[in-house]
């Protein structure tokens, strides 16, 4: 796995817990908001922004990178 889907990864999880956390803490009564009267829809839509989130830190490879039987240098 490279660092930058760990980066993800990291986001993903991290995102999940403090969407429960803000559940948990801050949550309204159920039915009277969508996403955090449910511990699960709280988690899943944190986890998805802090995928979003670190993904914006995620290094772009050289187009000479991606290529690594590609000669570097004069042809």
């Amino acid at each position: 796995m490279t660092t930058s889907y760990k980066l993800i990864l990291v986001g993903v999880i991290g995102g999940a817990i403090v969407g429960y956390l803000y559940y948990h803490y801050v949550g309204c009564l159920p039915g009277s908001c969508g996403i955090t009267s449910s511990p699960v829809n709280s988690s899943i839509y944190g986890a998805m922004m802090g995928g979003s989130l670190l993904s914006m830190f995620k290094k772009e490879r050289a187009e000479s990178d991606q290529n690594p039987n590609e000669k570097h240098g004069h042809s």
